[in-house]
Formats: structure tokens, C-alpha cells, sequence
């Protein structure tokens, strides 16, 4: 562990070494560092996406309808698809819970925010910010998640999408993952800018950040509306050739990856196994603004809203304004 700093503000736990962007968008190119960044430990590939491909391969063959039966809307397929990823959300925001904050592990060992989780306070549903974020999650976000994906294997199944089977192009199949990745990556950051337009955040990303201090099931804890945005990643699979594995890594990394990056610490945790937190959006939720996309692209610093920690240390992200707080249930102080 390095050593770090508390802010004076909440005592909040922030790292000593700066916010750095992936190494990919930078000159003269780094490539020892971009490959310890693509094949290290917490980089690009382990562990985390490597799960996502893994999860979506097995569920192509295991897990889903195929697209014969997939040309009728039926509750059997539909319904396995809706457990499936029920089931998929609890092993992966439940799992990451269950070692941070119900066995405690780390204990607050690199944990941004001093305090646990809330309980008792009014501005959550039940009165228990695990509960209203579990709520949320699998209520609302497997609901809309399943139904993006039954579009999709319907439009499969019934020609309406364009297809790339392995056989039509193997090179092209592949790349596709990671024009996926950086495609989402994008969505994101745009998506996220909109949700943070007046409108769209007092009638729904207003609920998503009541989680000022963030814990795993508060990744996908958020207002349908929201997750209707949030998922719909998946629109280029609309207008690009794709197979239904690349559809599924797509969703299944949108919908799962934000429980190891909501868990509210930083870096390698429990002895160094389980590469979890981001310092770089655990920001966004504690001060609102700036930070709106992920640090692999750096979209934050080519359009300026680019934080690099509290508003005292922030080179020009705007500052939250009383109505966050308001929204959030949170005191300012």
C-alpha cells in the first residue's frame, strides 16, 4: 500500500500518486507500459474483461435461446435470459459485497470514504442504501438489461440485424471485441454528459447519485430511465455486422463492470487479488461533476472536464452547486 493522504473535507482517503490515463492515446508511444497495461494484472484484459468475454462465449452456448427458437417470443427463452443475468449481477456486484463490506477484508484499507454504506437515512428506499441500490440493480436494471437483449436475439433471429458469423471473416470477428469496447467507452462518456443536463438529472441520474459514497451494488443502481440510456450501448450492433457473443460481451460488460468500479476503494485489494475501485469516477460521485467518462480514453481532458481531485486540487472541473447535495440527501459540509 502506498502511503496517501485524507482530504481535509471528509477525511476521504485519496492516493498519493495521480490520476493517469491508459497509455494508448499518448506520444511517442510507450510500449512497455501499454503492454503491462493491456496483459497486467487489473489492466485492460485481467481480470475483469477476460470474465466478460468468458461469461458471454458460455451464455452464447449454454445460457441462451438460439435463433430458431429465438424467432418466437416466448416465456421459457426469455425467462432463462432473465435469471441468467440475475444470477450474473448477485455472483458479481453480490461476490465483490460480500468480501468488502459484509466480511470486510480490506477493513478501510484504501477505502476513498471512512464510512460504510448508510442505513437509516430517508433518501433511500427502505432506509438502507444496500437495499435501495439491490433494489434498483436488479428490479429495474436486469429487467431493462434482459430486454435489450431480447431485441436483439429477435432481430438476430429474424434477419433485422446484421450478422458476422466466425466462418465470414475471423480477423474482423475479433477485432469486433475491441471496437466494442472502444465504442462503449464513447456512448459513455457522451450519455453520461446528457444525464447531467438539467431535465434528465432531476427526473432520473439524480438517483444514482444519492450513492455519494458508492458501494458495488451501487454500479448499476439507477432510474429505468436511466438504464435505458445506460444499456443502449448496444445500438451499434444495429448498423455494424456483428454475432450475438459480441452483442452479449457488449451488455454484459456494461451491466457487471460497474460493481468493481463503484466499490468505493482503490487498487488491488484484499492482498492484492481483487483489482477493484476507480478513483477517477469514485470522484464524480463525491463531487458531481467532471469525470463524466472512464480514464482509458481521456475524453474528460480533450473536452475539459477532466478532475484530478477535490475542487481545491481540480484544474477547471465545475464545482457542485447546493442542488447535488439537495438531490443526494447529502450534507455539503
Amino acid at each position: 500500500m502506498t502511503t496517501a493522504q485524507r482530504s481535509e473535507r471528509r477525511r476521504d482517503w485519496i492516493p498519493d500518486e495521480p490520476i493517469d490515463f491508459a497509455p494508448i492515446f499518448v506520444w511517442p508511444p510507450q510500449p512497455r507500459k501499454l503492454a503491462k497495461y493491456l496483459f497486467g494484472w487489473g489492466g485492460f484484459l485481467w481480470p475483469w474483461r477476460a470474465i466478460w468475454l468468458g461469461l458471454a462465449i458460455g451464455s452464447w452456448y449454454w445460457l441462451s435461446p438460439d435463433l430458431a427458437q429465438a424467432r418466437n417470443l416466448e416465456v421459457g427463452w426469455i425467462a432463462t435470459i432473465f435469471v441468467r443475468n440475475l444470477v450474473f449481477i448477485w455472483l458479481v456486484a453480490g461476490g465483490i459485497h460480500l468480501l468488502l463490506y459484509t466480511l470486510r477484508l480490506q477493513g478501510k484499507d484504501l477505502k476513498h470514504d471512512p464510512r460504510w454504506l448508510f442505513e437509516g437515512r430517508r433518501t433511500f428506499l427502505f432506509k438502507s442504501q444496500v437495499r435501495d441500490n439491490v433494489f434498483w440493480s436488479c428490479v429495474s436494471g436486469v429487467t431493462i438489461w434482459t430486454a435489450w437483449e431480447v431485441l436483439f436475439f429477435y432481430g438476430y433471429a429474424h434477419g433485422w440485424i446484421p450478422y458476422l458469423g466466425w466462418s465470414d471473416n475471423p480477423v474482423l470477428f475479433v477485432l469486433l471485441f475491441v471496437v466494442v469496447v472502444f465504442f462503449r467507452k464513447i456512448h459513455f462518456y457522451f450519455t453520461h454528459r446528457l444525464l447531467h443536463t438539467k431535465p434528465l438529472y432531476r427526473s432520473a441520474h439524480y438517483l444514482h447519485h444519492k450513492n455519494t459514497n458508492p458501494g458495488p451494488w451501487s454500479g448499476m443502481a439507477m432510474h429505468p430511465l436511466e438504464h435505458l440510456i445506460y444499456l443502449s450501448s448496444v445500438v451499434i450492433h444495429f448498423v455494424v455486422a456483428s454475432h450475438p457473443v459480441h452483442m452479449m460481451f457488449n451488455i454484459f460488460e456494461t451491466a457487471l463492470a460497474p460493481a468493481h468500479g463503484h466499490t468505493g476503494f482503490h487498487g488491488k485489494t484484499v492482498k492484492g487479488k481483487l483489482p477493484v475501485g476507480d478513483y477517477f469516477h469514485w470522484l464524480h460521485h463525491r463531487y458531481f461533476e467532471g469525470n463524466y467518462g472512464e480514464n482509458v480514453i481521456p475524453l474528460d481532458r480533450w473536452f475539459g472536464t477532466f478532475r484530478d481531485g477535490p475542487p481545491d486540487g481540480s484544474p477547471g472541473a465545475p464545482l457542485p452547486t447546493e442542488r447535488h447535495y439537495q438531490l443526494a440527501g447529502e450534507d455539503p459540509r
